[in-house]
């Protein structure tokens, strides 16, 4: 049996990324909004509200967050690569 995990593709990560956000912020408006715009400056998270939306991405999407990983979910670019697996030979 297997136990290597299955990632969410990169459709399914962004669209993780946008519900995980609403969770915290419920009236989150992505429409204009660049990939590369760092998400806490963007939609006022503080520290509370990050690690609630780190908390639910990691539901939504059953992929491990640590602590350590929480640098790798700045923005959505980095958010859906980590989610992915993007360049972590995943």
């Amino acid at each position: 049996m297997s136990t290597q995990q299955t990632r969410p593709t990169a459709e399914a990560a962004r669209g993780a990324v946008q519900a995980a956000v609403r969770h915290v912020v419920p009236d989150a408006d992505f429409d204009d909004v660049d990939d590369d715009t760092p998400s806490r400056g963007e939609f006022e998270l503080d520290s509370l509200d990050f690690l609630g939306f780190a908390e639910t991405l990691a539901t939504l999407t059953a992929v491990p967050i640590a602590e350590a990983d929480y640098p790798r979910l700045v923005t959505m670019a980095t958010c859906v690569g980590f989610l992915t697996g993007a360049g972590d030979g995943s």
